[in-house]
């Protein structure tokens, strides 16, 4: 159905292409000699070039220049020196509406092919996040900021320990494709050290040395001790209904309980990461009851810094309570389609989202067709 409705709108322009050729030339021979409508063949070349290719364009400029020597001959003035300049300048715009059409399709193989490559690097890089781990369900989200790009500097991951789960969510200085670099190393890094270090602290230094050592290698002098990554690390254990969390400089999450209240929680934050100051005892761990029901909504800074034409701030912890309700994946489709519609589709950062949800007692089968679980 969806490829059936743009397929009979080309054709729609091709008729309509088609048939306007013939009306003009039609009126032009039984309206009056002082009025010449032949020029106006050249709208129907125009009008297929919005919908079909070089060749099938090509052949309706063609059938438009005929028409115009068809008329030139019914008039009797085929030989003449003003419908030969038409005739002429009616082929030479056909041939440039042609050479328009060889451009914009090869525009279009490039971007294809360019965010082809961008989707390939988010499917290796950001690994989908189970729908559960461990003691939680999950659900995550991402928008790069820029339209030829599938990921940018925003960044997510989830591991299965032997007692909880463990995720954590990041946002590399800048955004787009310079940022992806830093984002690899750190999600390589979260990858192997949440399974190596018993305690948030722990890994968040661990964390710091990768990203340390990246910077040193790679980081451009013009840009030296401006290039760091803010993370939020957050451990579910199974048997414990808290949540623990180690802030790096990020936005606190929100936390949304099942029957609609909202809060933030009040984080202790260290230094971001490669600024050099994480250590292993440099951190905190900030610990929330986190029971069946509850809901933590991660995001980066993208969200709440993201304005409409007013320049109004998206204000996500006034939004997000009449959502509270819905399943992991429902809330954030929710706020997706809420967040664009405050921005007109426009970001001006990327964004990265996870909702994370306590699972209860009785809860492992599927979501209830309302979304609602």
């Amino acid at each position: 159905m969806g490829r059936a409705q743009p397929r009979r709108w080309r054709h729609a322009l091709l008729l309509t292409a088609v048939v306007l050729v013939g009306l003009i030339t039609v009126f032009d021979i039984v309206t009056p000699s002082d009025i010449v409508l032949g020029p106006l063949l050249v709208i129907a070349p125009a009008i297929t070039a919005w919908a079909e290719g070089p060749w099938t364009t090509g052949c309706v400029g063609a059938l438009a220049v005929a028409a115009q020597a068809f008329i030139g001959w019914r008039s009797d003035l085929l030989l003449s020196r003003n419908l030969l300049v038409q005739v002429v300048a009616l082929a030479l715009l056909s041939v440039l509406i042609v050479a328009l059409c060889l451009v914009r399709d090869r525009r279009r193989r490039e971007l294809a092919q360019v965010r082809s490559v961008a989707e390939a690097a988010q499917r290796v890089l950001l690994w989908p996040l189970p729908q559960r781990l461990g003691p939680v369900r999950l659900a995550s989200l991402y928008l790069a900021a820029e339209d030829e790009a599938s990921i940018g500097g925003d960044l997510y991951a989830a591991a299965r320990t032997g007692g909880g789960a463990r995720l954590m969510i990041g946002d590399v200085r800048g955004k787009g494709l310079p940022a992806i670099g830093e984002a690899a190393l750190l999600l390589g890094a979260f990858r192997e050290a949440a399974h190596q270090h018993t305690a948030l602290p722990s890994l968040a230094a661990s964390l710091e040395r990768s990203v340390t050592r990246y910077l040193a290698d790679f980081e451009p002098e013009e840009e030296s001790g401006e290039r760091f990554v803010t993370a939020l690390l957050l451990e579910v254990p199974d048997d414990d209904p808290v949540v623990r969390m180690t802030s790096c400089g990020h936005v606190a999450p929100l936390l949304l309980g099942p029957d609609g209240r909202v809060s933030v929680p009040d984080l202790s934050p260290a230094p971001p990461l490669g600024v050099g100051l994480t250590a292993p005892g440099g951190s905190t761990v900030d610990v929330l009851p986190f029971g069946p029901g509850d809901t933590l909504l991660l995001y980066t800074d993208g969200v709440v810094e993201a304005r409409d034409r007013r320049g109004v701030f998206y204000p996500l912890a006034e939004r997000a309570p009449q959502w509270a309700g819905s399943a992991p994946q429902a809330l954030l489709d929710h706020v997706r389609r809420d967040l664009i519609a405050h921005t007109g589709g426009r970001l001006g950062d990327d964004v990265a989202m996870i909702a994370v949800r306590r699972r209860g007692a009785g809860q492992g089968g599927a979501d209830a067709p309302d979304g609602r679980k």
